[in-house]
């Protein structure tokens, strides 16, 4: 009789330092333009230079990275054009994600999201910038998965992951003393079914900010 063996419920090492690493880059704890050493990833990730680099190289193919001719390593430091085309594309995903997820957002999501806002503003309360970035895509995630798109959501995604040093220093500059106004619009309007008030608040909400880095 042969006997059956447990598949192992550990990630590899790459995959478990791809996500740790794109995790910390999503939700800003990574300034733009900062260098980084595979080295210094390994040993972030307790993992050797193998999966490190593994990992760097998912991480330039997603954008969240840059790789020079010469090996060196870096967040990117975003043109303004860069940046109103990465805001475009956020507006153009994520309002149809709002869209969708309109006739399947019952009170249990709206209750959902209004306690994420309490916790975005706690955030800013403690002047927790990750924090703040982290429950800011909490909220946005949460309902963009009532759309029941996943393409359509990793594409939005992606473009979260490109902007995260990015909203780091928007952050820095916003000085905010409570969560986003719109939030509460687009809460409304799930609230009243609204589908071009929520349109309109998601535009707002997603691109209103970085045209302060813009302007």
């Amino acid at each position: 009789m042969l006997m059956q063996t447990r598949p192992d419920p550990s990630p590899p090492a790459h995959d478990r330092t791809y996500r740790g690493l794109r995790s910390r880059i999503m939700h800003g704890e990574v300034a733009p333009g900062q260098a980084m050493t595979l080295r210094g990833i390994g040993k972030e990730f307790g993992v050797s230079m193998t999966p490190a680099r593994e990992a760097v190289r998912r991480l330039v193919a997603e954008g969240a990275l840059q790789l020079s001719a010469s090996g060196r390593v870096s967040t990117p430091d975003l043109s303004n054009e860069r940046i109103e085309e990465l805001a475009a594309l956020r507006s153009l995903i994520e309002v149809e994600l709002a869209s969708r997820a309109l006739p399947r957002a019952h009170m249990a999501l709206i209750d959902r999201l209004q306690t994420i806002n309490g916790t975005i503003s706690d955030m800013v309360q403690a002047h927790d910038s990750v924090g703040y970035i982290r429950t800011n895509l909490e909220f946005h995630r949460t309902l963009y998965l009532r759309a029941q798109a996943p393409a359509m959501l990793a594409m939005a995604e992606t473009v979260w992951l490109q902007l995260g040093p990015t909203m780091r220093k928007l952050y820095g500059k916003m000085r905010r003393n409570e969560a986003p106004h719109f939030h509460r619009h687009i809460i409304a309007a799930l609230k009243a079914g609204d589908e071009p008030g929520l349109r309109l608040a998601v535009r707002s909400d997603v691109t209103q900010g970085l045209k302060m880095l813009v302007a």
